[in-house]
């Protein structure tokens, strides 16, 4: 294999902290030298990109996704192949996905299994977060050979989801005191369970089955409140905390108050809950409003959106994901008849970046520099990626996007890459699209061409304790 090198030339380099013109100049996949007018020699064999009037930012980070997953009865419609294809169409070079194991069985089997699935697909870099889904001894030292053998830094624990995933506050004081031991990254899927079970009973119960009884019996205050447990049982153990998918008004406040009294706390909204909202389950068409079902669900205020991206673009929510976990028109029609068989799940992994330019960036709530820590930087810090992934600097890794934020597209399933039949931001106008994207030294997106095989992206693996997490809870402990 011929060294891969490519020079980037005449863009600006935007960075979480500062932007400014320069040439980069890449080599077998890392950055080797940035500055104004590179002139690299030899010339033979330098692939060359024209970045003049446009930025050049780190590749997007998506926090969390959910390819080819078994679950309510169905596997999402993306797998790791195209998935991982359309996230770099989008200007994503690495996604976080999740090993899940059923109750009472291994974390490492299923971390394997995922893997399994992963290594051979996929088409950017990835890493995977796991679940923690039952409590035991054989689950403590398996949270420990993951961080210690197979670079696993986080860990997921399910508050809703009850008699499957779901754990009780015992099962996650353990959990939470097992991850601050080992330097792990907290993660919940903060919504009451219990209250959900009860709400689901009582909507069928009035003979509510469509895709509305589903928001409706899981409120924004089941969501708060869960937010809420949660951190008060992190701040216990002093653990540092990561709420998924935050996706109302009243949780985004809930950790938005943590945060200013000090907790280490950091919220994720997606790309569905910036983009979109729940009056959609209310549509006429049974077909579209299950399309939007996922938990916790869109919300029907339809301020929601701005109210998160406002949160995001000023620090009291930190990184952005998308929940990605597709499923078509007749997979969601397992729920025809009961709202609580509808397959949970939305698309975004192809749309976030453009998603969050427009209502954040074009918008005028944040600059361009607050785009990369909410899309790429935020996330690489968090979970100890940086600062080789997240950055554009000397020594870190070639995940480049070329972004041209006069450009605008109209986001349709007809026109996406991902292997579902109906996109939720369907219609959407956004400005900002990515032009080039680059993974690991290689242009793989240009033009609306690609040019990867599956397989060509790495598995990731991240150190326990990154300082941006626990810095602050190592001083915490001593004092």
């Amino acid at each position: 294999l011929a060294r891969q090198r490519l020079l980037i030339k005449g863009g600006k380099v935007v960075n979480d902290d500062h932007s400014v013109v320069a040439d980069v100049y890449v080599e077998d996949g890392v950055v080797r030298q940035m500055g104004p007018n590179l002139n690299p020699q030899p010339t033979t064999g330098l692939v060359v990109l024209d970045a003049t009037n446009k930025l050049v930012i780190p590749g997007g980070i998506d926090t969390h996704t959910h390819m080819q997953f078994p679950f309510m009865g169905s596997r999402s419609k993306d797998d790791f192949y195209t998935g991982t294809k359309a996230a770099i169409a989008g200007g994503t070079t690495m996604i976080i996905d999740f090993a899940i194991p059923q109750k009472g069985c291994s974390l490492i089997e299923a971390f394997d299994t995922w893997k399994s699935w992963a290594d051979p697909k996929v088409c950017c870099d990835y890493a995977l977060h796991v679940a923690v889904t039952w409590w035991s001894n054989q689950v403590k030292e398996e949270m420990k050979s993951l961080v210690e053998n197979k670079g696993v830094n986080s860990f997921k624990m399910f508050m809703a989801y009850k008699g499957l995933y779901m754990v009780n506050d015992e099962e996650l004081y353990e959990a939470f005191s097992c991850c601050k031991e080992l330097g792990a990254v907290a993660q919940v899927h903060a919504e009451n369970g219990d209250l959900i079970a009860l709400g689901e009973k009582k909507m069928l119960a009035m003979g509510i089955t469509g895709p509305e009884g589903h928001e409706m019996c899981r409120p924004e205050e089941v969501e708060a409140e869960a937010t809420q447990r949660a951190i008060t049982i992190a701040n216990a153990v002093n653990c540092p905390l990561f709420v998924v998918h935050v996706m109302s008004k009243s949780a985004a406040r809930v950790i938005s108050n943590a945060r200013r009294e000090g907790k280490v706390v950091y919220g994720e909204p997606i790309a569905a809950g910036l983009g979109t909202d729940g009056t959609n389950y209310w549509n006429k068409d049974w077909g579209h409003a299950a399309a939007y079902v996922m938990g916790p669900p869109l919300r029907p205020d339809p301020s929601t959106p701005g109210f998160l991206m406002n949160l995001l673009a000023n620090d009291d929510l930190s990184v952005t994901g998308t929940d990605n976990c597709t499923f078509d028109i007749c997979q969601k029609a397992l729920g025809k008849d009961d709202f609580t068989k509808i397959p949970n799940g939305v698309n975004g992994v192809e749309d976030r970046m453009s998603v969050i330019w427009e209502k954040g960036v074009y918008s005028g709530k944040m600059d361009e520099n607050r785009f990369v820590a909410v899309t790429s930087t935020n996330a690489a810090k968090i979970f100890n990626l940086y600062p080789k992934k997240g950055r554009i600097a000397v020594g870190s890794d070639a995940d480049i996007v070329i972004w041209d934020p006069s450009a605008t597209r109209t986001i349709s399933a007809k026109t996406h890459h991902q292997a579902n039949d109906f996109n939720i931001f369907e219609g959407m106008v956004c400005h900002g699209v990515s032009v080039a994207t680059v993974s690991r030294g290689k242009v793989v997106y240009e033009g609306g061409a690609f040019n990867v095989t599956a397989g060509e992206g790495k598995y990731v693996s991240r150190p326990p304790f990154p300082p941006y997490v626990y810095k602050r809870v190592r001083q915490r402990e001593q004092v």
